[in-house]
């Protein structure tokens, strides 16, 4: 019996190890707020989150500057609706995913090497789904998750040129938070670049990430015309023109993109027209 016991705390030690206790400290701290109807005190977020007022000042300041708490008169605290953002998001995505593996799908092979979606967060594109025809790794190895700056690549081009243009400017001037990509500099015309996108409904371009690809991208709209997310396809330089990539590929990539926006408006998450 005393091995069992033994062995229990010698997992239980493991356990702990292995986690970040700052951030489970932090979870307890919103969980805390978030279990209340009233804004709260520091003694108050301490109490109920069993963390001692230094801890507790700390966690609160942290998450003061990420936003995702709001100070109110100086001495309570509230969650703030970009909380909510990240159930939103997740809910919203998982429906994107959902819609859009199949047409994914459906373009690798017919039209193309690969097919991705995308969605702006911050600076960057998130790839939400992507398919590949076959194992043949093409260029930089993108998967589900990689962030890439919006200002280079053609998902990021098509979301950002369907924006309002202070919109734009304001993800424009955002940091990067992928470190991998965030030195690849965007082309110096790139609101030239932008404009024509705008204008003729698509972006075509060698990409700027990974020599040897072209890849063509359409913008996912909602009934007002606003970027939801992008849709792109990608192929071997070597094996597709340009020219040749938008004449096979441009209206199932547009039809892709459509049946995705219908999707989401029918489970809530954007209207189409």
């Amino acid at each position: 019996m005393a091995k069992r016991v033994t062995d229990g705390a010698t997992a239980d030690a493991a356990d702990k190890k292995s986690s970040v206790q700052s951030l489970a400290k932090a979870f307890r701290v919103l969980e805390a707020i978030a279990a209340s109807e009233f804004e709260m005190s520091l003694s108050e977020i301490a109490a109920a989150s069993e963390l001692d007022p230094g801890t507790t000042h700390r966690m609160l300041n942290t998450m003061i500057d990420l936003g995702y708490i709001a100070r109110l008169d100086g001495k309570r605290f509230r969650l703030t609706l970009k909380v909510l953002d990240l159930g939103f998001h997740a809910i919203g995505r998982q429906d994107l995913r959902s819609l859009a593996r199949p047409l994914l799908r459906s373009l690798v092979g017919e039209v193309s090497e690969a097919a991705s979606v995308g969605v702006l967060t911050g600076g960057d594109v998130l790839y939400v789904e992507r398919m590949r025809a076959g194992v043949t790794r093409l260029g930089v190895d993108i998967r589900v998750g990689t962030l890439i700056p919006a200002a280079t690549t053609m998902i990021g081009w098509c979301i950002l040129a369907m924006l309002p243009e202070a919109e734009r400017d304001h993800v424009l001037h955002q940091e990067s938070r992928q470190r991998d990509f965030r030195d690849v500099p965007p082309p110096a015309d790139l609101i030239d670049r932008l404009a024509l996108t705008r204008a003729q409904g698509y972006a075509l371009s060698p990409s700027k990430i990974s020599s040897g690809l072209t890849v063509l991208a359409v913008a996912i709209t909602d009934r007002d015309g606003y970027p939801v997310a992008g849709i792109s396809v990608a192929a071997p330089s070597i094996r597709m023109k340009p020219d040749e990539l938008l004449a096979r590929a441009l209206d199932p990539l547009r039809n892709a993109a459509k049946m995705i926006a219908r999707g989401l408006e029918a489970s809530g998450g954007a209207s189409t027209g």
